[in-house]
């Protein structure tokens, strides 16, 4: 891989990492409600689940489900539902949690998962595979350039977005604040959803 390709997978996992979608909002949303080790367990499982699915579009399966409309609307339906049901949620959501609360939780699990119910990171595990790895005859070695550079960047965006959820506790604790932040995230996410249903 030279220089140029690589600037770009750079540019990509930037563009593509930190702009809002269901992980991000999420990161920020747990952050924000019951503090940043909360959130670690997701913004953990992110990255974890994110390589995963990488690792399965560049052995072929990305083929598999582009190739299967029926399987990509699986996919997409499962992914919607799950969005809609942590915006609902999330949107009655008033009051700060703590530690063991039964308040909104996505936990290491459902974060490895929501991976692969997530088409925002089905498309982008398919062009990363498309663009830098498939056909090429150190198809190996790309990839072991690439998941890692998109690990960091998975953990980084979600770790910046808890981060800011974090620093909102205190001010998001006083008066209706924590119910509009909520409902405002749920709004991120239901549009997210809307958008899925496009592609």
């Amino acid at each position: 891989m030279n220089w140029q390709e690589f600037t770009a997978l750079l540019v990509l996992a930037t563009a593509m990492s930190f702009s809002p979608g269901p992980n991000t909002t999420l990161s920020t949303a747990l952050a924000a409600n019951g503090g940043l080790p909360r959130a670690m367990r997701f913004v953990l499982a992110v990255p974890v689940g994110w390589s995963l699915l990488l690792a399965l579009c560049a052995a072929g399966i990305g083929a598999l489900v582009v190739a299967a409309p029926a399987l990509r609307f699986v996919i997409k339906a499962l992914g919607i539902g799950y969005l809609l049901w942590l915006a609902f949620k999330l949107s009655g959501s008033a009051t700060l949690g703590k530690a063991g609360d039964a308040q909104l939780q996505v936990g290491f699990g459902q974060g490895v998962m929501l991976q692969f119910l997530n088409i925002k990171a089905w498309l982008l595990a398919l062009t990363l595979v498309a663009g830098w790895i498939a056909g090429q005859p150190d198809a190996a070695r790309r990839f072991a350039i690439v998941a890692p550079v998109m690990l960091v960047f998975a953990f980084a965006s979600n770790f910046t977005y808890a981060l800011v959820g974090a620093l909102l506790r205190d001010w998001l604790a006083r008066g209706a604040r924590l119910l509009w932040f909520n409902r405002a995230m749920a709004a991120v996410l239901v549009l997210t959803a809307a958008w899925m249903l496009k592609i």
